[in-house]
């Protein structure tokens, strides 16, 4: 079973309200990869892979979708336009859609369209756009309510690959890694209702990591990692509770994000940085341990499974990569699938939901103990780098050219025949 902190982080510190089966945030209800406890999943796939519910064409970007009470939340790029839309979460139909200009071009990657996982929250839509256009749009309708050009506004440069660090809410304050060095903005906390800039903090540039907010020692940490660092901040005034170095300068990015592990926290990344290991008591936060073994991982973020670590060592571009599980606390691999192929990962029902970049989608028993394969289906085309999500049983994922619901829940079983035979 999993950590009994675990459980108090989900009640203390979850930022966004949701019901049973909503995923409407980057990586689930609690930000861990984990999907709601109500999720039943089918034991085995058909022969041809999971049910297609729907599909449909998609423009460029890497965000994977978010779901609330069964709308689903899509974000991608056509032509000069960066759109929004609202989908039926069971039927793919369009609800509304909004779009705004943007004006980019990718350098190191052919990439042009949105890379942060839209925010869901109190009846309204957080997008933050590939050049650091921040959004706040109404859920019912699309209608604008604020934004920002936060590049303009902080003085912040383009960056590798465009703005890929999805915001996070924690109480009354949109904390996002901007990325304004110059301005010691960093950090930027806004005000949900008007977008107001509340505070900002730390002289460091922004990274593709999306923060967590973890509860402990009686108080709220919003941490995150920037491009060098690190860090845990005070939501409430931006002061920093932690620093440490993380990240190398160069062609280099930080894209995993942090993981809370009980009182520990674990960051990863490839090129040469490798994973940390700290831990935080009271007023103080100490490394733990750091190193190229056993996880450094290019982008995605492991999942923790009864204080093990799940997750993929190695690069998506250049490979080879493996799936495995470790114990943070010895640094000792549990088991591990070598040449396993890049992938990112979503537990849900007591199993592992792995999507591949190659378009594979994996079924496996979620276990520290072995790896066991239950399914595996190739569901999409092209190179898939955007998030899944689960909600209801439904999967959602897409590449850059279509957006596919499959259905995992499990079979309705028929109602037990009766029996009205009578004796005479």
């Amino acid at each position: 079973m999993r950590f009994i902190q675990l459980s108090l982080l989900i009640i203390m510190s979850l930022t966004v309200p949701c019901r049973a089966g909503d995923w409407p945030q980057i990586m689930g209800p609690s930000r861990n990869g984990h999907a709601a406890e109500s999720e039943s999943l089918a034991a085995k796939w058909p022969a041809g892979g999971p049910g297609l519910k729907w599909q449909r064409a998609v423009g460029s970007g890497f965000a994977g979708v978010s779901v609330f009470q069964n709308v689903a939340i899509l974000f991608h790029r056509l032509e000069d336009q960066e759109i929004v839309e609202a989908l039926q979460a069971d039927t793919g139909e369009v609800i509304w859609k909004h779009q705004s200009p943007v004006s980019y071009t990718g350098s190191y990657n052919p990439n042009d369209g949105p890379i942060a996982v839209p925010l869901i929250y109190n009846n309204r839509v957080y997008v933050y756009g590939i050049t650091g256009h921040l959004q706040c749009l109404d859920f019912k309708t699309g209608k604008q309510i604020w934004s920002r050009q936060t590049h303009k506004d902080f003085q912040v440069g383009e960056g590798f690959f465009g703005v890929g660090s999805t915001p996070i809410i924690i109480d009354d304050k949109l904390l996002v890694n901007v990325g304004g060095k110059r301005q010691n903005a960093g950090i930027v906390a806004f005000s949900l209702d008007q977008g107001r800039t509340l505070w900002q903090s730390m002289p460091d540039d922004a990274s593709y990591s999306s923060p967590i907010s973890v509860y402990l020692n009686g108080r709220f940490y919003a941490v995150f990692i920037t491009r060098l660092h690190l860090i845990g901040i005070d939501p409430e005034n931006g002061n920093i509770l932690f620093q440490f170095p993380f990240g190398k300068r160069g062609a280099t990015v930080n894209g995993a994000n942090p993981v809370q592990v009980g009182r520990n926290i674990f960051a990863t990344a490839s090129y040469g940085v490798g994973g940390f290991w700290g831990i935080v008591e009271g007023n103080n936060t100490s490394e733990i341990w750091r190193g190229l073994k056993p996880m450094a991982s290019q982008y995605t973020t492991p999942i923790e499974y009864d204080g093990a670590l799940i997750g993929v060592d190695g690069r998506q571009d250049i490979g080879p990569s493996s799936l495995l599980c470790f114990d943070p606390n010895e640094q000792k691999v549990l088991w591990s699938q070598e040449n396993y192929g890049y992938a990112t990962l979503i537990e849900a029902d007591g199993k592992l939901l792995i999507l591949k970049t190659d378009g594979t989608l994996v079924m496996a028993t979620a276990s520290k103990e072995e790896y066991k394969e239950l399914g595996r289906a190739q569901v999409l085309n092209t190179t898939t780098r955007a998030l899944p999500a689960l909600s209801n049983g439904l999967l959602f994922v897409r590449d850059t050219k279509a957006l596919k619901c499959l259905d995992l829940n499990k079979p309705v079983q028929p109602p037990a025949a009766s029996d009205n035979s009578s004796s005479n």
